[in-house]
């Protein structure tokens, strides 16, 4: 074995021995939507604009007043709440509980993946928007800063094996790996996940 191999493999050790020093917050991630200013004058009136109410950890991201009712082919779900800014595409991020609920088959995808997902339809006050595509359920997660990927020794779109929850009800899970300059270190689950593992917001997991 040449010493520039070893070199790197002993890198990755140590890089991996690293991580157990470095757990990061698992936030639990509800239904909620995105949207372009179109549709969401469609549901709340011409010239309406979303009202932030609490800043995500997510740098420009923010939870608003604004939620609708989003109906399937089954049933519908009320106040569902909005994630703003406006984005240039719909999405509606769905756990499986929720699919069942309504009565459609949303496809797991990676956030701004929508391209032949699931209709739906969302119900405001003032009007509704049907769409045809737009539901997904959103892949697990972990956002990292370009920096923050560099320390882990992750890259963008990579999967990495994470450790969540505590005994008895732990477990090692597959996560992917989005990089951005414009995001922060954060993990999200779904409901169905955190209920699975009995994790909650602010706990910790490890990549292994």
């Amino acid at each position: 074995m040449s010493d520039d191999l070893v070199q790197r493999v002993t890198e990755k050790i140590m890089q991996r021995i690293e991580r157990d020093k470095w757990p990061l917050v698992v936030n639990i991630s509800n239904r909620h939507w995105h949207c372009t200013k179109e549709t969401f004058e469609k549901l709340f009136g011409e010239g309406a604009q979303p009202t932030p109410i609490r800043n995500l950890i997510q740098p420009g991201q923010f939870a608003c007043r604004e939620t609708v009712t989003l109906r399937g082919t089954k049933g519908e779900i009320k106040k569902v709440r909005m994630i703003g800014p406006f984005r240039a595409y719909d999405q509606i991020e769905l756990s499986r509980t929720d699919c069942h609920a309504l009565g459609i088959d949303a496809p797991v995808r990676d956030s701004g993946n929508v391209k032949g997902s699931a209709p739906i339809t969302l119900v405001g006050p003032k009007g509704e928007a049907r769409l045809p595509e737009g539901a997904i359920i959103q892949m697990r997660h972990i956002h990292f800063h370009t920096s923050e990927a560099e320390k882990y020794g992750v890259k963008n779109m990579e999967t990495v094996k994470v450790r969540v929850g505590a005994p008895p009800r732990d477990g090692t899970i597959t996560v992917l790996c989005r990089v951005r300059e414009d995001m922060k270190l954060e993990c999200h689950l779904d409901t169905d996940e955190g209920n699975s593992f009995n994790v909650k917001n602010g706990d910790l997991v490890t990549i292994l």
